[in-house]
C-alpha cells in the first residue's frame, strides 16, 4: 500500500524553504498532497489560484505531488483524502510551540492521523513566506530564495523589476 503524506500551508508564496521540504518528504512518502489553505484569517497577497498555480509551477517535475486546495479542518481534508500522515515544517524554536498545539489538536480530532515535523535544510532555514513578500515589496532580489515563476509573480505584484 502507497505512503500518502499532506504538507499543508497558505504559501503565500510557496519558497524554497517550502520546496525542500517536499523533495525531501518525497524519500520516505510515495504521494504527496500539497494543500493549499484558503485561511480566512489571513490577507493573502496571492489568490487561492495564484497560489496553486505557483506550486503547480515549482514542482512541476514532481510528479509524485498533487497540489489542491482545502477549506475547513485539515484533519477532515486528511481524512477524506485518505491520507494519515501530516508533514510540517519547523524553522525555529519559535514554530514549535504553535506546531505542538496544532499537532495535538489534529491528534484530538483524528487519532489516526499522525504529524511528522521536519527540519528545513541549512540554506533555507532563514526563508519564510513573509520575508520573501516583504524583501520583494522593496524591491530586492529573492531570486535565490523562490522558484522564478514565484520571483516573477512577485515583481508583477508589486510592479518591481
Amino acid at each position: 500500500m502507497p505512503t500518502l503524506a499532506l504538507y499543508a500551508g497558505s504559501f503565500d508564496p510557496i519558497t524554497n524553504g517550502h520546496t525542500d521540504l517536499i523533495r525531501r518528504s518525497l524519500g520516505f512518502v510515495d504521494h504527496l498532497v500539497v494543500a493549499v489553505a484558503t485561511n480566512s484569517g489571513k490577507a493573502p497577497l496571492f489568490t487561492l489560484e495564484e497560489r496553486v498555480d505557483l506550486i503547480k509551477s515549482a514542482m512541476e517535475s514532481e510528479s509524485r505531488v498533487e497540489v489542491r486546495s482545502f477549506d475547513g479542518l485539515l484533519v477532515d481534508f486528511a481524512r477524506g483524502a485518505g491520507i494519515r500522515m501530516i508533514i510540517r515544517g519547523l524553522r525555529a524554536v519559535s514554530d514549535f510551540e504553535y506546531e505542538y498545539q496544532m499537532a495535538l489538536m489534529n491528534r484530538h480530532l483524528g487519532a489516526e492521523i499522525e504529524t511528522v515535523f521536519m527540519i528545513p535544510s541549512l540554506d533555507t532555514t532563514h526563508v519564510s513566506s513573509s520575508l520573501v513578500r516583504e524583501v520583494a515589496r522593496h524591491g530586492g532580489d529573492v531570486t535565490s530564495l523562490v522558484h522564478p515563476a514565484v520571483d516573477a509573480a512577485l515583481k508583477g505584484k508589486y510592479k518591481t523589476g
